[in-house]
């Protein structure tokens, strides 16, 4: 029984509870690989920005650089991770500022160049100088305006589910303040978490594997540090509501790939669309294959039966995918 147990913990993220309270800085929370710090200065503030930084056994054939959404953190990425490492290739998973391990600035203005610019100096600060960029969900709008400022240092690109694919303030979705988007973080729990990613990620399907995450992102909003991460919450939101990045996808000069699962309904603000508008947003079914046709000779990879989250919920299939894509890019 007691191998069985072991076994069981390898291969699979150990289910998190109820109980799970984690600092604002996600203290308490296991990665799956030791977390490394990145000192710097960035709007006349002293930052902290977390990072997995782990290599392969053998000499690397490359470097991928994974950057994790709004409701996730580099530790998501652990499906993913080892497959690349088998592959050989040396993983880099940065948490941004503003989430997860790194720091949370009360005053910051949030905007996705200086995110990019803060991951391009962690890249050079660890000597890569071209990379595999991989993004998911608002990593997807941060890994294509990373592609669009540091073209030279973009191997290649793969947006997986990325938001930012529609203009959802030019759509007709209200806008509204930090301080109301910051009021309704505020109200947090796993339960609105578990209900938000039933109804919009997942099309009703929920798995024991979307259970780890959700409980790790619900553990921060249990702690003593709410507030601050509430805080960075709502900036955050408002960066993504008010910096679509589908006006500038036919910019985009580097080998990309989408991976699109299709019964994602992703769409920020959608809570306060009106109900006909409502019904339109977030309709990746057509906004995979829209953006797949603004981009300069990328290719689209769809997932029938998936949702806005691949990786996590069908991993074997997605690494499949991004490896076959990413040696046809070496």
């Amino acid at each position: 029984m007691r191998l069985l147990a072991a076994a069981l913990i390898a291969c699979c993220p150990v289910a998190a509870t109820a109980a799970d309270v984690y600092g604002p800085r996600l203290e308490g929370f296991d990665y799956p690989y030791p977390v490394k710090t990145f000192a710097l200065e960035s709007q006349r503030q002293s930052l902290e920005m977390a990072y997995l930084d782990v290599a392969p056994a053998r000499s690397p054939i490359g470097t991928v650089v994974l950057l994790h959404g709004k409701n996730f953190c580099a530790a998501t990425w652990q499906e993913t991770i080892k497959p690349l490492l088998d592959a050989g290739y040396r993983v880099i998973a940065p948490d941004q500022i503003g989430f997860c391990r790194s720091s949370k600035p009360a005053g910051y203005q949030y905007s996705f160049g200086q995110l990019a610019a803060n991951t391009h100096a962690l890249l050079e600060q660890l000597g890569v100088q071209r990379a595999h960029i991989v993004g998911h969900s608002m990593g997807g709008m941060l890994a294509a305006r990373y592609a669009l400022l540091y073209p030279q240092a973009t191997q290649s690109l793969s947006l997986v589910n990325p938001i930012g694919l529609e203009d959802w303030k030019a759509l007709g979705v209200p806008w509204r303040s930090v301080d109301a988007w910051y009021s309704n973080e505020l109200k947090t729990t796993f339960d609105s978490i578990k209900k938000y990613q039933l109804d919009v990620y997942y099309s009703g399907d929920w798995q024991p594997s979307f259970e780890h995450w959700a409980r790790m992102q619900a553990g921060m909003y249990a702690g003593a540090g709410k507030e601050a991460v509430a805080w960075s919450q709502a900036l955050t939101s408002d960066m993504v509501f008010n910096q679509p990045v589908v006006y500038e996808l036919k910019n985009i000069r580097v080998p990309t790939t989408l991976y699109i699962g299709q019964k994602d309904r992703t769409a920020i603000g959608r809570d306060q669309a009106p109900p006909a508008l409502k019904a339109k947003l977030g309709n990746y079914p057509l906004l995979g294959k829209a953006a797949a046709a603004a981009i300069p000779g990328a290719q689209l990879v769809e997932f029938a039966d998936l949702g806005h989250s691949p990786q996590v919920q069908d991993p074997a299939r997605f690494n499949a995918a991004l490896l076959r894509s990413l040696e046809a890019h070496r």
